[in-house]
């Protein structure tokens, strides 16, 4: 009877285990997916929408492709982490109608500082004078820097994302162009691979002093096909403070991202 009792105390404690472990699993899949120093080689697809834009009746839309290429230490002693973002930009043409085309081409190296705990990159960053068109990039060339701050765990990945970056070639006739941007991103796990999202990205004009600081809340759902993390998200942004004309008023962000699991 003894023996009994303790084989279905076990069996109960299996049974009740199993789930929690699938529960970690799906975590653990969604939290290798949305960290975004996760050293995994990825591709993704995203689109800003805005469909509302302050003090103008336009829109304007950014497909985002974008690759992620981890690189082991080597000559520098650390991992390291490239990002490149090619943009398909639409915006409004001054005569009326829309021009669509590739904007200006976004590149960054984080060096992998801290591994364990909160996780900490740092790196610097280009962006090329790529737009097809002038209503579609700023005419400049760009240098400066980015930081990533990360922490995950069975709730889900918090942290941030800060860059800087300056113009220092390009048109003549553009103007200079000095930008920050800061985006605080929360992904919150829930049963099954689903989670809650939130990610806006605060805008900050360095050289006019005009920003725009959008909220999100969206959901998104991540899972495991062969060796491959599949992750998709809708994310509604809507602009809480800003200062300046034809800056974003409501975005819609969705997206596929695709990690290859090592």
């Amino acid at each position: 009877m003894k023996y009994k009792t303790v084989l279905m105390f076990f069996l109960l404690v299996y049974s009740v285990s199993m789930p929690l472990r699938a529960q970690e699993s799906a975590a653990s899949v969604a939290n290798q997916s949305n960290n975004p120093l996760h050293p995994a080689a990825s591709l993704s697809l995203q689109d800003y929408y805005t469909p509302e834009l302050y003090d103008s009746d336009r829109h304007t839309n950014d497909l985002m492709l974008r690759a992620t290429v981890p690189v082991a230490p080597g000559i520098i002693p650390v991992p390291q982490i490239l990002r490149m973002s090619v943009p398909v930009a639409t915006r409004p043409q001054f005569t009326g109608g829309y021009d669509t085309g590739i904007g200006d081409i976004n590149l960054f190296d984080i060096f992998l500082l801290k591994s364990k705990g909160v996780k900490l990159g740092v790196g610097p960053l280009i962006t090329a004078n790529s737009a097809s068109r002038d209503e579609l990039g700023t005419g400049k060339w760009q240098g400066g820097l980015s930081a990533v701050a990360a922490q995950d765990s069975s709730v889900g990945v918090f942290g941030g994302l800060v860059q800087w970056q300056k113009s220092f070639a390009g048109e003549d006739n553009r103007s200079n162009v000095e930008s920050m941007t800061l985006q605080p991103f929360v992904f919150y796990n829930l049963p099954q691979g689903w989670y809650l999202r939130s990610s806006g990205i605060m805008n900050y004009n360095l050289e006019n002093d005009d920003y725009y600081l959008p909220v999100g809340l969206g959901i998104g759902r991540a899972w495991k096909s062969q060796r491959k993390i599949i992750n998709t998200f809708i994310e509604p942004q809507w602009t809480v403070a800003h200062e300046g004309e034809d800056l974003p008023k409501f975005i819609v962000f969705a997206g596929v991202n695709i990690t290859f699991m090592q």
